[in-house]
């Protein structure tokens, strides 16, 4: 007896199979955290997980290498690498052409290589974070102890009588467009010496300014810590003023990325963000600076006795010239809003550019600090620790001159200087 076929399949609607597929799922990941999805979950981890830090010798590089000695980094699936570099040049330099994905820079370098000046090749750049803020200083040779202090007018006539000599006055700073060559043009500049025209300025490495000091190629220099109170422990120099005198609670050294770095990599800049975020509050704790100072104070990093790097990280100042106090803004990585990667300061610095010659007519002001400063990038990030930021700050600054920066007037403040090198 034939047997009868099975009755042919009934067609199933395809939109009906994909809410039944779609219905199943949902009721086994019912109860999973939030953002899990395909496979089984989505994936948040930094797309480049091998980050070489390049940073310099400086009591400022403490946030990348406390973020990796201390696993804040890894925390957020970062493996980190630090790679010392020997001058600012050179950090720059790796970070452009990719041996280093993120680094410890002066505030000024991102903003010279994104705009292509002072010899720097044009290479868009990102600031998504301030590292710190004070902690710099202006050292002299000992010769000038008891003549010059925190007013740069002093100043004027010996550097007036050396010009007249033939053998003008010579500085250092670390870097042409950098925090220190700024703090040491102001600080001359308000004492009615021109940078340019009445001394010589030298660029020389941090860690070189004690040695070149002490074999007498310079009158003075301007760098960050420890390299300050190390004249002062040698007995080769004395610090005639600090930069936060100069400028309260000024931005000193960021996090730097090339643009398109970030651009591909959000995941992998957010995570660092986040690590340097812990790291920073981290070093804000006063419990924590003895440690830091035994970590960064190792050969690989800073290579300087931790004693000499403690004191004014903690506000303790011996000028070296009989004045001794303690500092109510010492350097910070954390507080005070210090991390924002506020615009204005980026047209601070474009307004120097335009008073010492840097730039010929007046740069692009908004348009240079958007696309260099990135708080959108710090915001995100912080809002994924569910950390509130202090957000933006557009009010004035005034520095020691009683000179007021306006961020809304920043080129009517730039042409306000009487001793500039401006071109036109």
């Amino acid at each position: 007896m034939n047997q009868k076929s099975p009755p042919h399949p009934r067609p199933v609607n395809p939109g009906r199979r994909t809410f039944l597929r779609r219905s199943a799922a949902a009721t086994l990941l019912a109860g999973v955290p939030t953002g899990w999805a395909g496979r089984l979950f989505a994936d948040d981890s930094p797309e480049v997980a091998d980050i070489r830090f390049g940073i310099i010798a400086l009591t400022d590089c403490s946030p990348f290498v406390i973020g990796a000695e201390k696993g804040f980094f890894a925390r957020h699936g970062i493996r980190p690498t630090i790679a010392k570099g020997a001058n600012w040049a050179a950090i720059r330099d790796a970070l452009s052409n990719g041996d280093n994905q993120a680094t410890h820079m002066l505030l000024g370098m991102p903003l010279a290589s994104s705009m292509g000046l002072l010899g720097s090749p044009k290479k868009p750049m990102v600031i998504p974070w301030l590292i710190n803020r004070n902690g710099q200083a202006i050292t002299l040779k000992a010769d000038l102890k008891g003549v010059v202090q925190e007013d740069p007018k002093a100043l004027k006539p010996i550097a007036e009588k050396a010009k007249s000599a033939g053998a003008p006055m010579t500085f250092a700073m670390t870097f042409p467009p950098g925090t220190h060559a700024m703090w040491l043009r102001y600080f001359l500049g308000a004492g009615g010496i021109h940078p340019d025209r009445d001394v010589s300025l030298l660029t020389i490495p941090p860690p070189q300014m004690v040695a070149n000091m002490k074999i007498g190629k310079m009158d003075g220099y301007c760098v960050g810590e420890p390299w300050n109170a190390r004249a002062v422990a040698d007995g080769i120099g004395f610090t005639a003023i600090t930069t936060q005198k100069i400028w309260p609670d000024h931005p000193e050294k960021v996090c730097a990325f090339t643009a398109e770095f970030a651009e591909k990599n959000p995941k992998t800049v957010k995570a660092i963000l986040k690590g340097l975020h812990e790291a920073s509050v981290w070093l804000d704790t006063p419990a924590n600076r003895a440690e830091q100072c035994e970590i960064v104070s190792r050969p690989a990093y800073i290579n300087c006795p931790k004693e000499i790097i403690l004191g004014r990280l903690g506000g303790s100042y011996d000028m070296g010239d009989g004045r001794k106090f303690e500092d109510d803004h010492p350097m910070i990585f954390s507080v005070r809003n210090c991390n924002y990667p506020q615009p204005k300061y980026a047209k601070w610095w474009l307004s120097q550019f335009r008073r010492w010659g840097m730039v010929q007519g007046a740069p692009d002001y908004d348009g240079v600090s958007r696309s260099v400063f990135r708080p959108d990038l710090y915001e995100d990030a912080l809002k994924e620790l569910g950390v509130k930021s202090g957000g933006l700050d557009p009010r004035p600054e005034t520095l020691f001159d009683g000179k007021t920066f306006d961020p809304a007037q920043p080129e009517a403040y730039a042409t306000s200087f009487e001793i500039h090198s401006r071109k036109d």
